[in-house]
């Protein structure tokens, strides 16, 4: 019986480590990234991100990430890299190392564009097992270009699939917003997410209001 009083206890602490936010949170993500072209089919990219969830009032997440990413046909581009994560987690922020390999294919269909990245990651942790993770993130950019900042709007969505010690389908991104330029090699988007995560068996949903800076040397 105690055994059993200990094993509730965990899991109920686990739900509730999981689910600091409530279903429906509202958070705010910002990223920015930079472009450094090496040579005619090769670039090396940066990026930086932080988040704010608890209705946008608690910086929660930030994470710093350095790739190369060679283009290998006009359709399809090959990178790897390295993302350091900071996460706040039991009121502490803890660290994960995450190195990647992405495979992406695009194609153009009557105008519309299309991109479906394929994302393998190895996640290091010091405070839990290791684990790894694939994402793949269809994205379709829509054939209109408007104004003269040429405001470009386009749906996305991203599924991910734990491996090695978490097995299964455990977070969804579906996304919608609008990409502009703001000067010459300077892009933006703002965007809604609906992000959908599982814990200990159950799923929740946070509506996620972002921003995105791009700038290309």
């Amino acid at each position: 019986m105690f055994k059993k009083l200990i094993v509730s206890a965990g899991i109920l602490f686990l739900t509730v480590f999981a689910y600091a936010y409530d279903d429906n949170d509202l958070q705010i993500w910002n990223t920015d990234s930079e472009e450094f072209a090496i040579s005619d089919n090769s670039k090396i990219t940066m990026e930086e991100e932080f988040r704010w969830g608890d209705n946008a009032k608690e910086f929660y997440y930030h994470h710093y990430d350095a790739g190369l990413v060679y283009s290998l046909r006009k359709y399809l581009n090959i990178s790897a890299g390295y993302r350091h994560i900071y996460e706040l987690k039991r009121d502490k922020f803890k660290l994960e190392r995450a190195p990647y390999a992405v495979a992406a294919f695009s194609w153009d269909i009557k105008g519309f564009k299309f991109e479906d990245r394929n994302r393998f990651e190895y996640r290091h942790f010091d405070y839990q097992a290791d684990s790894g993770r694939y994402r793949n993130k269809i994205t379709i950019k829509l054939p209109w270009k408007l104004t003269r900042l040429a405001i470009q709007p386009f749906v996305s969505d991203e599924v991910f699939l734990g491996f090695g010690g978490v097995n299964q389908f455990n977070q969804n991104r579906f996304s919608t917003g609008l990409g502009f330029n703001i000067n010459k090699g300077v892009r933006a988007e703002i965007y809604y997410m609906l992000q959908s995560s599982k814990s200990a068996g159950l799923w929740k949903g946070a509506n996620v209001l972002g921003t995105k800076l791009k700038i290309a040397f």
